[in-house]
């Protein structure tokens, strides 16, 4: 909170959750010392056009007695006319938008691109196309916020804005945004997810192939993506992780070498990997020819 709006304190009515925009003061605070999230950043130069002429627009507004709260609630015919704007403490970027007694919240860059500013006048329709895009823009803040952890599967940001409730119309909305600004992209995932298992989790193809398949990664994205990783990478890999277990097995060499085997094999090596790994073991262990036993 900036000092300016330490300064202000409560809003009239008395609450905690909302401070009333009153004039040129609070924008110019708020374009010296910007909050901007990741999202808001790939607009700049369009939102900073729009604060500027929202800036000049708003003024002061005593407290509304609140008729009704969201747009069901507005009346259907005729012209309404904004009478105030107020920005919401909590959650940042959101704003309530007054006509008269009616009222609902948008993001900030859902107000400034509509320039919903006092005097305003819109129909229901249009607002209601506000609120869409609103809904469209809150799918995607949501869909950041998940992405921030850790990449993502276009599929796996789908069934996250799903579980919110988030309606199929903007989910695809948000994915489509997403993988135009480079934030998803199912190719490159796959590709860097296959490396990393083969050869740093001693994982096998097969079992490379299953975890991109639940990640709801496309199959021929899977092919390109395990086509990338050499054979020689995961025949690598088996060995560090079949010598391991063979070295902690007991028993007679045909008994380490069946332990080992099914062991690689859960991991989701080829069978192909899994022979090449135990010849080579018992060879180092001194077993010959007629005793090496090949996976099926």
């Amino acid at each position: 909170m900036n000092q300016w709006e330490k300064s202000r304190g409560k809003d009239k009515s008395g609450g905690d959750d909302i401070v009333d925009i009153s004039d040129e003061m609070f924008w110019k605070e708020r374009l010296r010392t910007p909050d901007r999230k990741e999202s808001r950043q790939l607009e700049g130069s369009r939102q900073v056009e729009g604060s500027r002429q929202v800036q000049d627009s708003v003024q002061v507004e005593d407290s509304v007695q609140v008729k009704e709260s969201g747009l069901a609630a507005f009346p259907e015919d005729g012209e309404l006319v904004i009478t105030s704007v107020q920005v919401l403490k909590r959650p940042k970027h959101r704003y309530r938008i007054f006509f008269g007694a009616y009222t609902f919240e948008v993001h900030e860059d859902v107000m400034i691109k509509y320039r919903m500013i006092k005097g305003a006048v819109f129909t229901k329709a249009e607002l209601e196309e506000i609120v869409s895009a609103d809904e469209r823009q809150q799918g995607y803040a949501d869909a950041l916020t998940y992405l921030s952890r850790k990449p993502r599967t276009a599929y796996e940001i789908s069934m996250r804005l799903k579980e919110k409730g988030w309606g199929e119309e903007t989910v695809n909305d948000v994915i489509g945004r997403l993988q135009a600004e480079g934030y998803l992209d199912d190719a490159a995932y796959a590709q860097e997810w296959a490396a990393q298992r083969v050869k740093l989790r001693g994982k096998g193809k097969l079992w490379v192939r299953h975890e991109l398949r639940q990640k709801g990664v496309s199959k021929p994205l899977i092919e390109d993506a395990l086509g990338e990783v050499s054979e020689d990478d995961e025949f690598a890999s088996a060995m560090l992780l079949g010598a391991k277990k063979w070295r902690g097995t007991s028993g007679e060499p045909l008994d380490k070498k069946r332990k080992t085997g099914a062991f690689l094999q859960r991991r989701g090596f080829s069978g192909k990997i899994v022979s090449k790994v135990l010849r080579e073991l018992g060879r180092e262990d001194g077993m010959g020819a007629e005793d090496e036993w090949d996976v099926e």
